[in-house]
């Protein structure tokens, strides 16, 4: 249930040339809770702007093309000029992508084909309308009109995003690394939606996912009869993405064989089929990803130096989610306020030994790991308080994952030491102290709890009645 901090529903102003189009939008609104306010005329959607809060506005291109003729975007100016913070969703009965990236450039924060889907609507309300603020840096929008946010407000986020926008302007070769969990795809969907290509297809292949005879047939295609199976003439996945970006998604984990194949095909930009002799042209921007270190990976031979320098004209380092624990209540307050239908909860608060948990934990899964552990979090649990102690063998996972930096906290106490002993003393205050009940909870005996308390005693860690 999506309420203001006075209680009184948030709103939605639809802009459409004909009220009768819009109802399943409103059934979407409704749905969530959200109040949807309908005007067909300029006059009574300028009214409606002036007298009223809103805090999202979806406009039909139709009420666009009513509103300015010349250029189908004068509405959106006037609101954008007056309510700056506003977002406005644009909604179209035809698919355009050029009228999607002309909305973009004049302001909206996302564009939808008709017929709506409630997943992607729902996408958009929970990024702009969440139970708790979280800060979206940059909203990305992939080929299949899902929108991604980029959700922080870290410096190592800011850096990143301004780094990857700059490079998009320019057409040269991306190399993104990073751990796995990290972002790396979306932060490539950025550069393909900033770049002058954005108009044509994003196309990516998961390299790691397939041997070298399936890789260089996906990549480049085979004619009819190449091999055994090839029944049909196959396009490959480089010219699906001609006028657009390829994504080679773990490219340290090709063969040798096919990187000299791969390198020849980007000093020509332009390749054969397999089992063909026709020379195709190569019209892409290639971005490629990694999670391990490329770098000492060509030192031993494991990957071709060549290929590196033309993979890496430019090389984007991607931060682990321990390098931005500043992103972590964002992150967290997304994730809840995005299972939250699932797990049929209102979460309004998260408590203070699970945000200290989250904070003293190393994350080795990243952005990945932490979304499954609160959907986990969000589903077992009970209540309005966000508390992964209720999940005594989540917690127990934590303590169990090996421990990057094993370094002393505040108290004196590794990590995991601390981990354990918050989830202890959580669970004994809901308990109120009964600690035979708050063995039975966290799954230990009661004397191995009785051992734990009288540490945390003796090492005046805590007063325990």
């Amino acid at each position: 249930m999506i309420r203001t901090t006075d209680n009184t529903f948030y709103q939605a102003l639809i802009l459409t040339a004909d009220s009768k189009r819009v109802g399943t939008l409103l059934k979407i609104l409704a749905k969530r809770n959200l109040r949807g306010t309908v005007a067909t005329t300029l006059k009574s959607a300028k009214m409606l702007l002036d007298r009223h809060h809103w805090n999202l506005i979806f406009l039909s291109t139709e009420f666009n093309a009513i509103a300015d003729q010349k250029n189908g975007f004068g509405i959106v100016r006037h609101i954008r000029g007056d309510h700056p913070e506003m977002p406005i969703v644009m909604i179209s009965p035809t698919d355009s992508s050029e009228q999607a990236i002309k909305a973009m450039r004049f302001g909206c924060v996302d564009f939808f084909t008709e017929p709506l889907k409630s997943e992607a609507i729902n996408t958009v309300l929970d990024a702009y309308l969440p139970n708790h603020p979280t800060h979206v840096m940059e909203t990305v929008h992939s080929d299949d009109q899902r929108t991604h946010p980029i959700i922080g407000r870290s410096a190592a986020l800011k850096e990143t995003v301004q780094m990857a926008r700059s490079v998009a302007r320019t057409a040269a070769p991306v190399l993104i690394s990073g751990p796995s969990g990290t972002g790396k795809e979306l932060i490539a969907q950025l550069i393909h939606n900033h770049s002058h290509r954005c108009s044509g297809p994003f196309v990516q292949v998961n390299c790691a996912a397939l041997n070298e005879s399936l890789l260089e047939s996906e990549l480049f295609g085979h004619e009819k009869g190449a091999f055994t199976g090839a029944v049909l003439c196959h396009q490959g996945r480089m010219e699906r993405a001609h006028g657009g970006t390829i994504l080679l998604d773990e490219i340290t984990e090709t063969p040798p064989a096919f990187q000299a194949k791969l390198l020849r095909v980007l000093e020509q930009m332009h390749f054969e089929r397999v089992g063909g002799s026709e020379n195709i042209r190569a019209n892409v921007r290639v971005v490629s990803t990694t999670n391990q270190d490329i770098r000492q990976l060509v030192q031993t031979g494991r990957f071709r130096a060549d290929l590196y320098y033309r993979l890496a004209a430019v090389r984007l380092q991607i931060p682990s989610l321990a390098d931005r624990m500043d992103d972590l209540p964002d992150l967290i307050w997304w994730f809840v306020n995005q299972f939250a239908h699932e797990a049929g909860r209102v979460i309004t608060a998260i408590s203070r030994q699970t945000l200290r948990m989250f904070e003293l934990y190393h994350w080795p899964g990243n952005i990945r790991q932490l979304r499954n552990m609160v959907r986990t979090a969000m589903i077992l649990g009970q209540g309005p308080t966000l508390c992964i102690t209720q999940i005594p063998w989540l917690v127990e996972e934590m303590k169990q994952t090996p421990q990057a930096n094993d370094s002393e906290t505040e108290s004196g106490q590794s990590p995991l030491q601390e981990i354990e002993r918050r989830a202890i003393l959580a669970t004994l205050t809901r308990a109120e102290g009964n600690q035979a009940q708050a063995a039975r909870v966290l799954g230990i005996s009661d004397r191995t709890l009785r051992e734990k308390v009288k540490k945390y005693r003796q090492q005046e860690l805590v007063a325990i009645a």
